[in-house]
């Protein structure tokens, strides 16, 4: 398994993935985004993976808008089910294998302890579904298959969570952010070393999660984002989650079980906290 197709190269986790390749050299890499390949198009897919001799693909490219994916069913599916299939399927016809990324959005959230991979699924968005239904082609058309579902992505690339609440708090005198949606963050870099420590050892199939560890809700998190970068001028005060409207459901609680992860790769996960002050060392330094 030597040539890594890594779509959504310039999204978080595609551009972490790019930071992170020098360190894994006896890989030969394919950096793509939509100007350099529309997965979108079958036979585009087949030929790119075919011409490059791709043993693995590792598919970072999603529609991530999850309100607009309530007014764009069509396209959201399009990307997160349609395209996953293409990719799964080529890959196959070279006996290769595929890393496809998932999202903590499959459940409804309604649980209060951590969700392993056994779970029975409850998307209650479009997105969510359609990420599932994502997983499920990817599955049934790539033997060697791996799904990892994460939850709260946030990275020095691209706009995210972390980067918002560091704006909003210096341009602010006041600040409201959900308390009763609990989850646990995740730092899209650690996510890529899971993905190449997968790369490395080779791919065991099945559906895996990924986070970083411990639990937090919005507000907390919030809180320890200002703590850390030193912003003392703006105060965050905690909302009801119905006093913050949306237009698609989001899970009340979200946190991911990662126990299977940690076990069949050996992977220590650092907690949020830790991760968090890496990345935002990073953002301010």
């Amino acid at each position: 398994m030597n040539h890594i197709l890594i779509t959504g190269c310039n999204g978080q986790l595609g551009n972490e993935m790019r930071v992170l390749a020098a360190e894994h050299p006896r890989f030969t890499y394919y950096f793509t985004d939509v100007a350099e390949l529309d997965i979108t198009d079958e036979a585009a897919v087949r030929a790119y993976v075919e011409n490059n001799a791709i043993d693995c693909v590792v598919n970072c490219a999603a529609y991530t808008a999850v309100d607009k994916a309530e007014d764009n069913a069509e396209l959201c599916d399009l990307l997160n089910r349609v395209a996953p299939g293409y990719l799964a399927e080529a890959v196959q016809n070279r006996g290769g294998s595929m890393i496809q990324v998932s999202t903590d959005y499959v459940f409804d959230g309604t649980r209060h302890t951590p969700y392993t991979e056994e779970e029975p699924t409850c998307p209650a968005s479009v997105y969510g579904s359609t990420k599932l239904a994502g997983e499920q082609e990817v599955m049934a058309r790539c033997a060697s298959a791996m799904i990892i579902r994460t939850a709260w992505l946030y990275s020095t690339f691209g706009n995210n969570f972390v980067k918002t609440m560091l704006r909003l708090g210096r341009e602010r005198d006041t600040l409201g952010v959900v308390f009763d949606q609990v989850g646990t963050p995740t730092y899209a870099r650690d996510l890529a070393r899971a993905i190449f420590m997968a790369l490395e050892k080779g791919i065991v199939p099945g559906v895996y999660h990924f986070s970083n560890e411990g639990v937090i809700s919005w507000y907390d998190f919030t809180k320890a984002i200002h703590r850390i970068a030193g912003i003392r001028t703006c105060a965050v005060r905690p909302l009801h989650t119905d006093e913050y409207p949306a237009k698609a459901p989001r899970p009340a609680y979200s946190v991911l079980d990662k126990t299977k992860i940690k076990h069949t790769y050996g992977i220590d996960i650092p907690h949020w906290e830790e991760a968090l002050a890496e990345c935002m060392a990073e953002l301010e330094g």
